[in-house]
């Protein structure tokens, strides 16, 4: 193992228990990656995830966005607060704002997320509800770089998992939701292993791993 200075350092951001957050610095931690977690920062003061990084000796801020006048100053107040922490990636695991262009930009290929449907397919909201309803058999989450278009940036990896009769929406995202953990988890490894990079066309590579998707 490196020295912490020379570690992939993460922040990660969430908005309510950060199950995608608990995934990663489990995995973080356990298999001893050469990562550190720096931060968890919450837009909301009482999302459970805080206590949960406190109890493990994370460091934790909360930039209520209900507090600033735009998104713009809110934003500002978030990159402020990212940047003391100097890191290498910023991971949205469960982060419920929409972010603006400036602020994407800060942190072009250092931003990612985790949406739930297999992108292109279901940008936005109400994804497992949309998948049942247009008749698919499958489903899933997609880790990304963001970028200031919603939900279509640059893809690390996607989690496949089956659409069952009688499905509601509320059980398919529950099946989901371990796939998404495998899935956020195993792009943190690439990252703290070095094995990721953007080509000039924004096409990510990933060294020495033959596939990407996760069934």
């Amino acid at each position: 193992m490196t020295d912490t200075a020379e570690r992939c350092r993460l922040v990660i951001l969430i908005s309510g228990r950060g199950s995608n957050m608990q995934a990663i610095v489990d995995t973080v931690r356990e298999n001893k990656l050469n990562a550190q977690i720096c931060a968890v920062i919450s837009n909301k003061k009482d999302a459970a995830g805080l206590e949960w990084a406190q109890q493990r000796g994370i460091k934790t801020h909360v930039v209520e966005h209900k507090h600033y006048p735009d998104r713009e100053a809110f934003d500002n107040d978030l990159a402020r607060v990212i940047d003391a922490y100097q890191p290498d990636y910023v991971l949205l695991a469960g982060f419920m704002r929409i972010l603006t262009a400036g602020f994407v930009e800060r942190y072009a290929r250092r931003l990612i997320n985790i949406h739930p449907s297999l992108l292109p397919l279901f940008p936005g909201l109400n994804t497992h509800q949309l998948a049942i309803d247009s008749g698919m058999q499958w489903h899933g989450c997609t880790v990304h770089f963001v970028t200031s278009v919603l939900d279509s940036g640059p893809i690390l990896a996607q989690g496949v998992v089956p659409i069952l009769a009688g499905d509601t929406a509320q059980a398919l995202s529950e099946r989901l939701l371990d796939k998404e953990h495998q899935v956020f988890s195993q792009v943190v490894r690439w990252l703290a292993e070095d094995r990721i990079s953007l080509d000039d066309s924004n096409v990510v590579r990933v060294r020495d791993i033959a596939s990407r998707a996760f069934v």
